[in-house]
């Protein structure tokens, strides 16, 4: 048997690349949308990008 999880989220709309300067984590460490703690990380162009893993939420730091 497979356990899923589904986890609740605020409805942050995910196709969008917030800015960390306006945005600032709400819990550090923490996705705003979901409460996850995972992300990818990349860099492009000196700019870093992080997503959720869970939702995909992203933020550029």
């Amino acid at each position: 048997m497979e356990k899923t999880t589904k986890r609740e989220t605020k409805g942050i709309d995910t196709t969008i690349i917030y800015d960390f300067k306006e945005y600032p984590d709400e819990i550090s460490g923490r996705c705003d949308n979901c409460g996850n703690t995972l992300f990818k990380s990349s860099v492009k162009d000196f700019v870093f990008l992080r997503e959720c893993r869970e939702c995909g939420m992203k933020k550029s730091i």
